[in-house]
């Protein structure tokens, strides 16, 4: 039984949430509402949120002390984490891959943006970050409204699907997965460094049940491997407001 956050009404729980579309609005920052029930639902059990954005990305979402919010923080699927504000060590992306196979992905990822037809295109259209590469073809410096533009053009012409598909075709040896989540990028990791890279860093907590909510849940979407996960229990959900009805339901 875990002794750690014996405060707790059941210390025994664990609840973990993504961010984009569960706790907030796509890339919007969390709602009043939304903190209070998160306030009211630490007192009863364990909170941590996982998302593939960095640190730096979640703190705009969901503010400037999630170090202290949240009792883990799992940033990166888990590749960047923290425990009650306390750094866990990790694994990166490039001492995995490798420089040159990562440098033969870049290449054909450029090549590949060059050549597909968009409305618009912005800027950061690869990002390097610890645990993960995130691809996007319109780029992630595009507004909220071009967001929700790209969103709709990829539902009807499957950029990121396509994308996806080619990559592998191209590399078919590298050990990588990749998952489509939000609205305009595409995550590529080494296979298990999903989402279910996080739970690592808790088995030895002795939580007796975990949850998971996430609204990326079907195949393919960053939110599937945890979602199914043996160890969790899953709540597929389509954006905040049903994930604060569903904690209502299952905690007050």
């Amino acid at each position: 039984m875990t002794t750690s956050f014996a405060d707790r009404e059941d210390p025994t729980t664990l609840v973990l949430f993504d961010v984009d579309g569960t706790l907030t609005p796509a890339r919007q920052t969390i709602e009043p509402y939304m903190r209070e029930l998160l306030e009211k639902l630490r007192k009863k059990v364990v909170i941590g949120f996982v998302g593939g954005s960095d640190l730096a990305k979640q703190v705009e979402q969901l503010g400037p002390n999630v170090k202290k919010d949240f009792d883990f923080c799992f940033s990166e699927n888990g590749l960047e984490a923290y425990k009650a504000g306390v750094a866990i060590d990790t694994e990166s992306f490039i001492t995995f891959v490798g420089e040159k196979p990562y440098n033969e992905l870049v290449k054909f990822v450029l090549r590949y943006l060059a050549d597909i037809d968009l409305p618009k295109r912005r800027g950061t259209f690869i990002e390097f970050r610890k645990g993960l590469v995130n691809i996007s073809p319109i780029g992630r410096n595009a507004s909220i409204e071009e967001r929700n533009e790209f969103e709709a053009y990829d539902k009807q012409h499957n950029i990121r699907p396509a994308m996806v598909e080619a990559i592998k075709m191209a590399f078919p040896d590298l050990p990588l997965t990749y998952s489509i989540g939000g609205q305009i990028s595409f995550d590529v990791f080494p296979t298990g460094w999903d989402k279910t890279y996080c739970l690592r860093h808790v088995e030895k907590e002795g939580f007796k049940t975990i949850h998971f909510f996430g609204d990326k849940t079907a195949k393919g979407g960053n939110d599937y491997e945890i979602y199914h996960d043996p160890r969790v229990t899953g709540h597929a959900i389509n954006n905040p407001h049903e994930t604060a009805a569903e904690l209502e339901k299952l905690f007050f």
